[in-house]
């Protein structure tokens, strides 16, 4: 834990609540500040951190030092690059480093992020971009594919009026079937678009029993639905019939993953919730958030659909339509939440993250 803190200016303390490793720096290196994340990440406190170079905290300090140069050169507003940062009595970290100049002359702020912390910022800006361009892809295919398949249903009802031989009916029906599917999934579609969340207090593991009760009553044998709970975790304030909608098309995915082992009798799925506290996700510092885990020991996520499983109409299951995940994404971002994806042969883990009051 970080010693209490010496008074700084306001400038300086607002960079305690971050999460990012931030450092303010003379044009010489000499650490004039170092925030509560920074002492955490290298083991030491600020009394011995401040006043210091911060050059010898980096495995490198060199590229470090050609910043500063080109920093009193006026060569740049804020300079980018990957570095290793030393932590006391531990291995190396890796992290991105912005040197950033401030307003004050001869002051430069030194951000660090640690890199699998910029590679989750940069998957959940896609994730967002995502659904942003599937809302426009929805609307448009409304427009697109519901009107013309009005029309050749309505078609095909009249065509079947006229036909005499009720042996060619089987096809007006057909037409008449395969347009009502295609309608359906047009509907699937739109439907987190349609609606204002029902807005209620709800408690995950009702939801978590719902969903699993729903599972068992498809899969009866052969495979095993795991209780994991924290039953601490609080209620929120959330649309209780999306949340189980978007944790049972996962589980149902899952199920449906290990259809090789619900045979041989050794299928596995675990509901595991947690509480995590000073969490950052969404570019937003949480106080508390849930975190619910489902994890099957399926065969994987095929790596050819890693990157693309929460797109729509992408599925590694033949016949499956590729909306499931699309739904379950859509649902828990309107909680301001997201979905996470780990998976390898033999695990497969969905992590959903939604803050808590």
């Amino acid at each position: 834990m970080p010693s209490s803190r010496r008074p700084h200016p306001a400038r300086f303390q607002a960079f305690d609540l971050l999460v990012t490793l931030v450092a303010v720096i003379d044009e010489a290196a000499v650490v004039l500040f170092a925030n509560a994340a920074l002492e955490d990440a290298v083991g030491l406190s600020w009394r011995s951190i401040e006043g210091t170079s911060l050059q010898q905290y980096f495995a490198d300090g060199a590229t470090l030092r050609h910043a500063l140069q080109g920093a009193r050169g006026n060569e740049f507003a804020a300079l980018r690059y990957d570095a290793q940062l030393k932590r006391h009595g531990g291995e190396h970290l890796p992290v991105h480093v912005i040197v950033a100049q401030t307003e004050t002359p001869g002051e430069l702020v030194v951000e660090l992020l640690p890199l699998e912390q910029q590679a989750r910022q940069e998957r959940e800006e896609r994730l967002a971009e995502q659904a942003k361009a599937n809302k426009e892809l929805f609307r448009n295919l409304a427009h697109e594919v519901k009107n013309p398949l009005g029309g050749i249903r309505g078609a095909a009802q009249l065509l079947e009026m006229e036909i005499d031989d009720r042996a060619l009916h089987e096809y007006t029906q057909v037409i008449i079937h395969e347009s009502d599917r295609l309608q359906l999934l047009v509907d699937r579609l739109l439907a987190p678009h349609r609606h204002q969340p029902k807005v209620e207090d709800v408690n995950i593991h009702e939801v978590c029993e719902r969903v699993r009760a729903l599972v068992l009553a498809e899969f009866p044998r052969g495979l095993k639905v795991v209780r994991d709970y924290d039953t601490s975790i609080p209620d929120f304030r959330g649309d209780r019939e999306q949340l189980i909608q978007a944790v049972l098309n996962i589980v149902h995915n899952a199920a449906q993953a290990l259809a090789a082992r619900i045979a041989q009798g050794d299928a596995e799925i675990v509901l595991r919730t947690r509480v995590l506290r000073q969490v950052t996700f969404g570019k937003q510092r949480y106080r508390l958030a849930l975190e619910l885990h489902v994890i099957d020991n399926g065969p994987g996520v095929p790596d050819s659909i890693k990157d693309r499983v929460f797109a729509p109409l992408v599925s590694g299951r033949d016949g499956g339509s590729g909306l499931g995940l699309t739904l379950a994404q859509t649902f828990v971002q309107q909680h301001h939440g997201l979905i996470e994806l780990e998976s390898q042969p033999g695990r497969t883990d969905f992590r959903i993250l939604i803050p808590l009051p």
